[in-house]
């Protein structure tokens, strides 16, 4: 494990970090640059709004004094929705107002600007709780996730939560098998794949 690096709370100067890891690993943890119009296209989703409205939950991954990698979560995926829909969501789409989907990811997440939806709709009732981590391709597989999803759990668990899901690409086989590794229970629905667990006992 690479020893100059540590994981802290996140703080708004991260954002610019957030939103260029978010790109970065947006293809299946590998560099999605080439398939967004918009480099913070990715992180208006998957990223900022954390960093934002979950604060207690967004961790950074830090290498020489910079973000290499985030964990970010909330402890209840509905609640989250609502506040986004009136708090992040009109802002976003005045940002991207104008923009035509010209790359091969453009259309899917301005579809999920207009149309938003944070979590895995159909485990969010049994597991309320939700999170999404990233580490720059050079440092995936470190022992660094490990540590970043055990920091991130451990923040959900002080809050009271008792169980949380994330959805993964179910092409990146890599980190089926991380979630698996760690004892997430992994599920699949309508071609879309999901890991939750129970927190209250799970990673220890």
């Amino acid at each position: 494990m690479d020893t100059s690096c540590f994981i802290r709370p996140a703080i708004e100067a991260d954002i610019d970090a957030l939103f260029d890891i978010c790109l970065k690993t947006a293809n299946g943890g590998e560099d999605a640059s080439a398939l967004y119009s918009d480099p913070h296209l990715p992180g208006y989703v998957w990223s900022v709004p954390y960093l934002k409205f979950a604060k207690d939950f967004a961790f950074v991954l830090v290498q020489d004094d910079r973000p290499v990698g985030y964990v970010v979560g909330v402890a209840d995926t509905s609640r989250f929705d609502r506040d986004l829909q009136t708090n992040w969501w009109p802002f976003v789409r005045q940002q991207i107002a104008g923009l035509a989907p010209t790359r091969p990811r453009d259309a899917d997440v301005m579809e999920r600007i207009q149309n938003p939806r944070s979590g895995t709709a159909w485990l969010q009732d049994q597991y309320p709780a939700h999170l999404h981590i990233n580490i720059l391709p050079g440092l995936q597989a470190s022992g660094w996730g490990r540590r970043m999803i055990a920091t991130e759990l451990q923040a959900l668990r002080n809050h009271g939560v008792g169980a949380v899901h994330l959805g993964v690409d179910p092409n990146n086989e890599r980190a089926r098998g991380f979630y698996r590794r760690l004892g997430f229970s992994e599920f699949e629905q309508d071609g879309s794949v999901a890991f939750a667990m129970r927190i209250d006992e799970g990673l220890g």
